[in-house]
């Protein structure tokens, strides 16, 4: 039997965090493993209960917001799952992610966990915070910035021009974030405040 582990898949907006979630529960399933998956409730961009890709692809999940305890869930909901498979990640708080601990630890369970390492401010999100922290292998998953190098920062959007100040929690997609570099991010923040 193998080992559970707690893994931390991070990116930018836009990178197919989504799609990867959902390609690893099919690649689980084609194996006849049972896998749980879970959202936060805040994403309802494409209704509520749905882990969805920009692709097209979709699938009926669990949610979870700020007060559930995701171990009892687990314990209660997910039987016979050998993985727990979690979108939206940065939404997890610093107990919530101590509990995904708890789920490896004490059920040998496998956790992966999807996020957003920073927030369009560049300022980190608490669960991302603890998952960095925690987690027994942190991934990221890649992509690019139009305008250079390899995308780090999620810029955020208003009638197609940059904006930096605002609420850290704002869902959206294609039309209100852009990945980006940091050089290139820096260059429109700069420019924002002078």
């Amino acid at each position: 039997m193998c080992n559970g582990k707690l893994y931390f898949r991070y990116s930018t907006m836009g990178a197919g965090k989504s799609l990867d979630l959902l390609k690893t529960a099919y690649n689980y399933e084609e194996r006849n493993k049972k896998v749980t998956l879970l959202t936060s409730d805040l994403d309802k961009r494409n209704g509520i209960k749905k882990i969805s890709s920009r692709v097209g692809i979709s699938r009926e999940s669990y949610i979870f917001d700020k007060t559930t305890n995701i171990y009892d869930f687990f314990i209660k909901e997910c039987e016979g799952s050998i993985c727990l498979l979690i979108d939206e990640s940065q939404f997890l708080t610093k107990e919530q992610v101590w509990q995904l601990t708890d789920i490896v630890d004490k059920l040998n369970v496998t956790v992966i966990a999807y996020g957003l390492r920073s927030d369009f401010r560049g300022e980190p999100f608490e669960g991302s915070i603890f998952l960095m922290t925690w987690a027994d292998k942190i991934e990221e998953l890649k992509t690019v910035c139009e305008y250079g190098d390899k995308a780090s920062m999620n810029m955020r959007l208003n009638d197609g021009k940059p904006i930096f100040d605002g609420e850290q929690v704002m869902i959206g997609g294609n039309d209100t974030y852009l990945p980006v570099c940091r050089k290139y991010y820096k260059k429109k923040k700069e420019e924002w405040f002078n």
